[in-house]
C-alpha cells in the first residue's frame, strides 16, 4: 500500500524529469552524477540476482523480516505494506541508483519532505512530497518533535519515491517471501504461543495498549483467535510505531473512541461509585480529616482515576 492511505500523511507525487534534476545540481555533483551514469551504463544491473540477493537478505531471519512490512488501523480497514527498510534492502541490491529525501519546509502547521529516487541505469526519475502535521492536543510541536516528525516523513517520501521507480513485481516478490518468513516460524503451535504473549507483552509493557486493546486491533474476540495471520499484522503495527509511521492515538483512536469503549468507561465509573456508595457506615464515621486523607491519597495514586491510556 502506497501512503496515500494514510490520513495522517499527504503525499503528492512530482513529476521530475532526469534532466531538471542535473541542471539543479552544482557542477561537482553535476560531474559525480555523470560518472555515476557512465558507471552504470557500463556495468549494468543483473535483475535475476539483485532479486535473489535481496530475497536471501530480508529473510536472513524473523527479526530482520519483521522490519520489511508495516500494519496501520484504519477505521475498520487494516492496511499493510512494504515498509522503508525492505525499500532501502531492494535499493542496495538493485544498484545504479540515487536516492534521497529531505525536509523541505516547515510551517506553522506541518513539516514538508520531498523524497527522490533516479535510476541511473534507465535514467526514470520520480520524487514524492509527504505533508505531516505538527500539531497536537497542547498546540504546536516542539522543535525536538519537530525533528522526530520530519525523520518519520523523510522516510516515507523516500519509501514511495523508491517504490514509484523499482517495479512493483519485484518489491511484492521480496515482501511476500519477508512474510512466509515470518508465517513459517509461527506454524509450530508453541512458537505461535510464545510469539502471542511476547507481542501482547510488547504491546503493553510500551505503549500502555491491554491485552483486550491487542485483540480487539486484530479483529478478533478471544485471544486465542490470534494466529500467525494476526501475528504478522501486530509486528507490523510495531514496526510502524516504532518508525514513526503512527503513532498509539492514531492507532487506538477508533477503538477508544468507540461507542463501546465510552459505554463501557461510564459503567466502570458508575460500578465503582455504586461500591463507594455500599462501605459499611461505620467507615464514613471516622473522621473527616482522616477519610478525606485516604481518598485523597488513593485518587493521586491513579487507583480511583479511570485509567489515563484509555
Amino acid at each position: 500500500m502506497n501512503n496515500n492511505n494514510l490520513e495522517q500523511y499527504v503525499s503528492l507525487p512530482v513529476e521530475v524529469p532526469a534532466a531538471e534534476l542535473v541542471s539543479t545540481m552544482d557542477s561537482t555533483e553535476r560531474a559525480n552524477v555523470d560518472v555515476q551514469i557512465a558507471t552504470a551504463k557500463r556495468y549494468p544491473r543483473n535483475l535475476q540476482r539483485a532479486i535473489s540477493n535481496s530475497i536471501v537478505m530480508a529473510t536472513l531471519d524473523v527479526e530482520t523480516a519483521d522490519k520489511m512490512g508495516y500494519a496501520l488501523k484504519r477505521a475498520d480497514k487494516i492496511i499493510t505494506g512494504p515498509s522503508v527498510h525492505l525499500a532501502k534492502l531492494i535499493v542496495a541490491q538493485y544498484g545504479n541508483m540515487r536516492v534521497d529525501a529531505r525536509v523541505v519546509a516547515v510551517n506553522e502547521r506541518e513539516v514538508v519532505s520531498r523524497g527522490m529516487a533516479w535510476d541511473l541505469e534507465s535514467n526514470n526519475a520520480f520524487a514524492v512530497e509527504v505533508r505531516r502535521s505538527i500539531m497536537g492536543k497542547y498546540g504546536r510541536f516542539s522543535d525536538d518533535m519537530i525533528t522526530v516528525t520530519g525523520n518519520a516523513s523523510n522516510a516515507i517520501a523516500l519509501r514511495n519515491a523508491i517504490f514509484a521507480v523499482i517495479p512493483n513485481p519485484i518489491v511484492d516478490k521480496v515482501y511476500k517471501a519477508a512474510q512466509q518468513t515470518i508465517t513459517g516460524d509461527l506454524s509450530d503451535e508453541n512458537k505461535l504461543i510464545q510469539s502471542r504473549e511476547k507481542a501482547v507483552k510488547y504491546f503493553n509493557d510500551q505503549y500502555g495498549i491491554t491485552e483486550e486493546e491487542v485483540i480487539k486491533l486484530c479483529g478478533k474476540y478471544t485471544i486465542n483467535q490470534i494466529g500467525a495471520t494476526e501475528i504478522v499484522v501486530l509486528r507490523g503495527m510495531m514496526q510502524a510505531l516504532r518508525d514513526g509511521d503512527t503513532t498509539v492515538e492514531d492507532l487506538m483512536s477508533p477503538i477508544r473512541n468507540s461507542k463501546e469503549a465510552k459505554s463501557n468507561k461510564l459503567n466502570d465509573v458508575a460500578s465503582r461509585a455504586a461500591k463507594g456508595s455500599n462501605k459499611p457506615q461505620a467507615q464514613s464515621t471516622q473522621t473527616s480529616g482522616a477519610s478525606d486523607n485516604g481518598d485523597n491519597a488513593k485518587s493521586d495514586s491513579g487507583m480511583d482515576a479511570p485509567n489515563p491510556q484509555l
